[in-house]
């Protein structure tokens, strides 16, 4: 399995408050957290805004079973034909992690078909993390719940399509929920937003996180034997669909 990690890197190199979190990117940690936790057997790179094409050439999407997405600032800087690249390779099967802000990304909006606002935030809150989906393949070896100590309030209702498996839910010091671990399926792929990830705070550190990382992974990658493509022949109801 070849996994990619893809960072905006901006507000490492920017921010005092996230360098001391993150001295060289989240997408470093995060590529040291799966290489940890999937083995040997597993290919983690990482590809950066900044590089030619954003790091996602069509050679390395073609070469990449799951593709890690980390964005926030620069969100609207990125290239349209990239999303696009990255939207038709989900729908061919490659899996998409979309962590924390990038909810709000083109990649995201492309794929789930809404605006993904978010409707408030609020940094400093602890967070706990319910298993709302237990024997779920993600959920595999994570406590229930899960104690984020200091992250970032995401607020419902956040402009999302009904996820096709609700995972996690968090719940916030200040009363607030947030469906937090959100599955869906896109033509061939499949698609995991997981919301705590706060670049101010080492939750990527968090061996409970890095598990949950590591088994997203996992359930996001094609199968062994492809599943056929399926098209829907005229208008609703949805179950005239055939293979194509």
């Amino acid at each position: 399995m070849n996994v990619t990690v893809w960072n905006e890197f901006f507000e490492e190199r920017k921010y005092p408050s996230v360098s001391s979190v993150y001295p060289d990117g989240l997408h470093t940690v995060l590529r040291q957290a799966l290489a940890e936790q999937l083995g040997p057997g597993t290919g983690v790179r990482v590809a950066l805004q900044e590089e030619p094409e954003h790091g996602l050439g069509q050679d390395v999407l073609d070469d990449t079973d799951v593709l890690l997405w980390w964005g926030h600032l620069k969100q609207d800087e990125v290239s349209d034909e990239v999303v696009e690249r990255v939207r038709r390779r989900v729908l061919d099967g490659m899996g998409l992690l979309i962590l924390h802000s990038a909810i709000e990304s083109k990649v995201a909006k492309a794929l789930l078909g809404t605006s993904c606002r978010i409707t408030g935030w609020r940094h400093g809150d602890s967070e706990l993390l319910w298993t709302i989906l237990p024997g779920h393949e993600i959920v595999a070896g994570v406590p229930n719940p899960v104690v984020i100590p200091h992250g970032e309030m995401y607020g419902e209702p956040l402009d999302i399509p009904a996820p096709d498996e609700l995972v996690f839910i968090s719940s916030y010091e200040g009363g607030e929920v947030l469906r937090s671990g959100c599955a869906w399926h896109r033509g061939r792929g499949r698609v995991f937003f997981f919301a705590p990830g706060h670049e101010e705070a080492p939750i990527y550190f968090q061996p409970e996180i890095r598990r949950v990382l590591a088994n997203a992974v996992r359930w996001a990658a094609p199968p062994a034997q492809p599943q056929p493509r399926l098209t829907r022949q005229g208008e609703w109801p949805a179950k005239w669909w055939v293979p194509a």
